[in-house]
């Protein structure tokens, strides 16, 4: 096949696909049909090249790595193979002489409902970056029915309604029922010894059965065509044909239907037992599934697995995979008949384990009884793991009980996940320094006396062709021109830039770039909601999960303190500005609702006041996702990174707002730390108190009614909530920053605010020289090279995973 077609030659497989697809010509073609069939054609280039590398790889014997997550936030991927294939204009002067345009098919393409927030779009881009840079690698993950749910703001109120992706994205899906496997779930366990092995019986199980769905992954401008395995539950039971014919039809429905609830939907809602039941059958679903999958491939070419670990690398992304630990004992004692101290040794060199997160809800812990009900077998192994460890560790620490304690996974009767990933990898990564740091200090430092050489730091970085070059083609186009096109496959290449800091005519064209992409977000905006925004204003972004160390808080008691401004003297020199919030709250969470509606009601009062309107807007995008990233981050100018210092990881969307010349305003927290380190502190706006600072504070006793009492402008914002906006009173958000329940201010939005509004203003006053302000976005670009995930991927690959690019034919 050819893997560069012409247009005319992209044409006749598009007419070929609509003929034997649909029975139609492009003349007669709905858009719906056209979009199915080109997909279809750039399936055919990618299944061919992908056929090619897997062969290649196999010949080779190299090494491989399996990414495991929960969550892949894909986006589109229509526009994105189609850049990573170099097809772009083939494809686009193909569909014009068959009368379509390849924007309007864009749209025809739900964005994937199967990631939320950082770590699922962290995931999508390391399986670009290890496609791009020709690594051998496989990502699994469930095949969600329903992603997250698509939000609705009605009132300012958050309501969730499905994410119903697969009509529009199963185009993408190839169905492989001849690699289907069994999951066992429930039941009771017996053992015997027979001829001196263990047989284990399992009786009463409820068996279900994983069928993978793949979806191809291309790289930018590489032979490599990497693949993402996706799971999606059916019942092992046939159809009950007596219940049908009986008139029972719901029940006979319901029999065959039930085992399919495990992958409807992605982070179910876990606030209640079976929201909690279905969380932890889903891990293990994907778990049992994907290391059967893994095993069953390595024995096709190897036939044996004393080798594992020097041939495959399994990848525990968070904490939600760390089954994959006890699950592969249990294939290899169980099923290949490997003692366990040799299974051990097997499975401690063949999994590494990336923590994401020091929130202590999100170090997932499991009711014991209820993880030894749903998975019998692999709590009688998680028990054994955890006893032989606690052997280890006395005789590390004798006599040290709480040190020990603290270490176990099994804990008043409940089973720690991190613990688990920890003690069954033989790498274990943080995602920026400081987080990193922080872990070996705080939340593992005892596995870190024990196992110092297991610890080590990979900053995250994100696919910065897809984020800068593709989704800000003007950008890329003047990077091409001035220093090449390298920087694409090497980005450390960006730092040629600084070469043209002071040159007028670069600068210039890097602000028209930035106004034309304002405008292009503009009317993106225009066409959903209505909303004009003034593109001479500043695009002041803060684009995250909605959570309260997050902090979105403390930009809302800000921009209320520009609103009081105004209100007060109409008529004072004050910048334009719209600040753009993009979040979602996860729906059992009230606080990061009530943020959001808060938002929306201060937007609202704005609106309804001309003399402010002028000055200030405040936009809260619906249904933030990856698609409006891809628009709204190129436009924007001030990057919000404020959480509490010391509780963001890392933060990738960080480094996509850097690349595209946005001057971030953050504390020391997550990458904020190496981003102000690779540009200097004069380009970037770090306020607010540091990690160290904040834990002596808290052991200070603190009081944010202090803050709230010693600061007028604060104290009148604070007041105002109690009023509220356009007709909503927010007194129970003033009442958490000065009551609280247990605890006033968590997040000590108060501590921080006088320091956030400073830096916040001197930034303003800065962007008043958009000469000296447009020199400082073209150094964040220039420096951004480092927070790629190429940079990324070749550390995990070099360091943790020990695998090799496949040599290019």
């Amino acid at each position: 096949m050819n893997f560069s077609p012409n247009a005319q030659e992209v044409k006749a497989n598009i007419e070929q696909k609509l003929s034997r697809l649909f029975g139609t010509t492009a003349a007669d073609a709905s858009r719906e049909q056209m979009y199915k069939a080109v997909v279809q054609t750039v399936k055919d280039i990618l299944a061919e090249k992908r056929s090619k590398f897997k062969a290649r790889t196999n010949k080779e014997g190299g090494k491989r790595v399996y990414y495991m997550c929960m969550e892949f936030l894909l986006g589109r991927s229509l526009k994105t193979n189609l850049c990573n294939l170099g097809l772009s204009d083939e494809y686009k002067n193909a569909l014009g002489n068959l009368g379509f345009t390849l924007d309007d098919l864009f749209e025809c393409e739900p964005d994937a409902g199967l990631g939320n927030g950082g770590l699922g779009r962290l995931a999508a881009c390391f399986m670009d970056s290890l496609t791009s840079l020709d690594y051998p690698a496989n990502g699994f993950s469930i095949c969600y029915e329903y992603g997250l749910f698509k939000q609705k703001i009605i009132d300012g109120l958050q309501i969730e309604l499905p994410d119903d992706w697969l009509p529009g994205g199963e185009v993408w899906l190839v169905p492989r029922t001849d690699r289907v496997f069994t999951v066992r779930l429930g039941g009771r366990i017996h053992e015997e010894w027979k001829n001196g092995k263990l047989e284990i019986a399992y009786e009463d199980t409820e068996d279900v059965e994983a069928v993978p769905y793949d979806m191809m992954i291309s790289g930018g401008d590489s032979e490599a065509v990497n693949r993402l395995r996706l799971w999606k539950a059916r019942d092992v039971r046939t159809f009950n044909m007596g219940l049908f014919t009986q008139g029972q039809y719901t029940r006979a429905v319901e029999e065959s239907s039930s085992a399919e609830i495990i992958s409807k939907v992605l982070y179910p809602s876990d606030n209640h037992t079976e929201g909690k039941l279905l969380r932890l059958t889903q891990q293990y679903f994907l778990v049992s599934a994907s290391v059967q999958s893994i095993i069953r491939d390595h024995m096709a070419v190897y036939g044996r697995l004393d080798n594992l670990p020097d041939k495959v690398a399994i990848h525990i992304n968070d904490t939600h995979p760390a089954l994959c630990v006890p699950e592969l004992m249990r294939i290899l004692i169980d099923d290949y008949c490997f003692s366990w101290d040799d299974a051990w040794d097997i499975t401690t060199r063949t999994m590494s384990y990336t923590n994401h997160t020091v929130m202590p809800e999100a170090l997932e812990t499991w009711n014991e009884s209820l993880f030894s009900f749903r998975l019998p077998r692999i709590h009688m192994i998680v028990k054994e793991i955890n006893e032989r460890f606690c052997k280890q560790a006395w005789d590390k620490f004798p006599g040290n009980w709480s040190r020990i304690t603290n270490m176990s996974i099994l804990c008043n009767g409940m089973v720690r996940m991190a613990n688990l990933a920890v003690i069954g990898s033989h790498h274990i990564n943080g995602v920026s320094k400081l987080h990193s740091q922080i872990l070996i200090d705080t939340v593992f430092k005892d596995f870190y006396y024990m196992y110092p050489e297991r610890f080590t730091n990979v900053t995250n970085g994100i696919a910065h062709r897809r984020w800068m070059c593709y989704s800000s083609p003007g950008l890329a186009g003047l990077l091409d021109e001035t220093i090449g096109t390298g920087y694409r496959k090497n980005p450390v290449e960006l730092a040629e830039l600084m070469k043209y800091e002071n040159d007028s005519a670069v600068l210039d064209r890097l602000r028209g770039i930035k106004h034309d992409n304002k405008i292009a977000f503009s009317n993106f905006v225009e066409s959903r909601t209505g909303i004009a925004l003034d593109t001479h204003s500043v695009f002041d972004v803060q684009i995250k999960r909605l959570h309260e160390y997050k902090r979105q808080l403390l930009n809302v008691l800000n921009i209320i303190g520009n609103y009081l401004d105004i209100c007060d003297n109409p008529n004072a020199d004050f910048y334009p500005r719209t600040y753009i919030f993009g979040a979602k709250a996860a729906p059992g969470y009230q606080m990061a609702k009530r943020i959001i509606q808060l938002i929306c009601k201060l937007s609202k009062e704005i609106e309804n006041d001309p003399r402010v309107r002028e000055k200030l807007r405040v936009l809260f995008l619906e249904d933030y996702n990856v698609t409006a990233a891809e628009c709204l981050i190129p436009a924007a100018e001030i990057s919000q990174q404020i959480s509490l210092a010391g509780k963001e990881a890392s933060g990738t969307g960080c480094m996509k707002l850097m690349l595209n010349g946005a001057l971030t305003i953050g504390t020391l927290d997550g990458a904020n730390v190496e981003m102000a380190a690779a540009v200097g502190n004069e380009n970037i706006y770090i306020f607010g108190l540091t990690a160290s600072e904040v834990d002596e504070l808290w052991l200070s006793g603190y009081n944010s009614a202090l803050f709230y009492a010693r600061n007028d402008k604060l104290r009148r914002i604070v007041d105002r909530l109690n009023e509220g906006f356009a007709g909503e009173s927010f007194s129970d958000i003033a009442s958490y920053l000065l009551a609280g329940h247990g605890v006033a201010d968590p997040y000590m939005c108060l501590a921080d605010f006088d320091s956030y509004r400073l830096a916040h203003e001197q930034m303003y006053r800065d962007y008043l020289n958009r000469e000296d302000w447009t020199r400082r976005s073209l150094i964040n670009i220039a420096k951004g090279g480092f927070f790629a995930a190429d940079r990324a991927v070749k550390e995990y690959a070099d360091n943790i995973w020990n695998i090799k690019p496949v040599q290019k034919k």
